[in-house]
């Protein structure tokens, strides 16, 4: 959520910040209901101010014993004129909250602006593209034809956009979740959170996803769960609501979550194999840091996932995303894409993005700054750690052979036992 003070003291500032991200309804109507919201509450002190000091002049004539039925009806006609006004003030606060959480974040000035993501800047390209001597396959070639890949039983058990991971592709996506969490939590010094799989409306609106994206999401009927479209929705909150030292930042987290995504406005894109589907498998990384270390903290968190590529040996790059390109929350992000020979693309396996005070604000998490006074919002950071399957159709495309076999990368052979081909379909078939 925007900062109100930023809004009323800068609004044509933000207005032109917002307008770069797509937003163009405007702020005029906050400002609005602000300014209204504010006269009424000035009006309910003063009125509260009359009505103690009529409350003093009823106790003065009580003690000798005169007459203050006439000042008693005043008091009660004026209570019923302050209840009327509190009553509008929390009516208007609600409104004006309700009109915030509906407005992004703004982009920092050293964004890209574009409409899209053709304004999209590609900041650095590690390794080479794999070589072949043959026409490499697209994953679902690849992998359906060995049996690893079963999108038709996916479909059947939950409609188009699912799939089932056989045999040693199951297995693969199992060995690199742990290997992933064991790289951040060893190496890059996070902690490792398990957290549910569902969460109540407020959590999701404090990482932006309500009120306005209830469309992409799967809501359990009859309550008021939804599936997590990622574990930042839960990792983010978990210091909701809290007043931190300043010496218990930053704080990291990590977690690994199916994530669910009725991908709503994607319908008819990528219907092929696992570029885009309903749930899938993906590590999380959460920062909650300094405000003067987030844009730091926003490289690192871009290495930390990097990490995960290089230990794998793929061909990636990182891309800084244009104005017309972030999400809703974001500041500033930083995609992570990797390319899949088969199918010829660059595939986004994570988005890093600095979401500065705007989720903070939401969901009310402070600090109080070290010998300081008072209370500071901290800044909260995501980014994948990084997704899967795509990571899947990396490895399978980039390592795949002339015979149909998937070689394995030396980071993972120690999860099958020291193989270096990808298994088949195991007993039981």
């Amino acid at each position: 959520m925007l900062d109100l003070h930023l809004v009323r003291n800068e609004p044509d500032r933000v207005e032109e910040l917002l307008r770069r991200k797509g937003f163009t309804a405007g702020i005029r109507d906050i400002l609005e209901l602000d300014a209204e919201r504010r006269a009424a509450l000035t009006e309910f002190e003063r009125k509260r101010a009359e009505q103690k000091k009529l409350s003093k002049r009823i106790g003065a004539l009580r003690k000798t014993g005169a007459d203050a039925s006439d000042l008693m009806r005043e008091a009660s006609e004026l209570a019923a004129v302050i209840k009327d006004l509190e009553a509008k003030a929390e009516r208007l606060g609600r409104e004006l909250r309700d009109r915030l959480l509906r407005v992004p974040n703004v982009p920092d000035p050293d964004v890209p602006v574009s409409e899209d993501e053709s304004g999209n800047v590609v900041l650095s390209v590690k390794g080479e593209p794999p070589r072949f001597d043959f026409e490499p396959k697209a994953h679902w070639d690849l992998l359906g034809e060995a049996g690893l890949l079963d999108m038709e039983l996916g479909s059947s058990l939950a409609g188009s956009g699912f799939y089932a991971l056989r045999g040693g592709l199951a297995r693969l996506e199992r060995a690199l979740i742990d290997l992933m969490i064991r790289l951040h939590t060893e190496r890059h010094g996070y902690e490792e959170v398990a957290t549910p799989y569902l969460a109540r409306d407020e959590i999701l609106e404090g990482t932006g996803q309500l009120p306005k994206f209830a469309d992409d999401m799967y809501r359990i009927e009859g309550s008021e769960l939804f599936l997590i479209p990622t574990a930042e929705v839960t990792l983010a909150n978990a210091r909701r609501g809290k007043v931190l030292k300043e010496d218990d930042l930053p704080i990291y987290l990590c977690g690994y979550t199916p994530c669910f995504r009725r991908e709503a406005g994607a319908a008819g894109r990528d219907t092929r194999g696992l570029i885009r589907v309903h749930q899938f498998s993906k590590v999380e990384l959460i920062k909650i840091v300094r405000p003067e270390d987030s844009e730091a903290e926003l490289e690192k968190l871009v290495g930390e996932a990097c990490a995960v590529l290089d230990a794998l040996g793929l061909h990636y790059r990182t891309v800084l995303l244009s104005t017309g390109d972030m999400t809703f929350s974001s500041a500033k992000t930083i995609d992570i894409e990797v390319y899949c020979p088969g199918v010829d693309r660059w595939l986004e396996v994570s988005s890093c993005s600095n979401c500065r005070d705007f989720q903070a604000r939401r969901m009310m998490t402070r600090y109080k700054p070290a010998g300081g006074k008072g209370t500071r919002y901290v800044h909260i950071l995501n980014g994948s750690g990084v997704a899967l399957p795509r990571l899947l159709i990396a490895l399978a495309e980039s390592y795949q052979r002339a015979d149909g076999s998937v070689a394995l990368p030396e980071a993972v052979r120690p999860y099958f036992g020291g193989a270096d081909t990808l298994p088949g379909k195991e007993a039981g078939r």
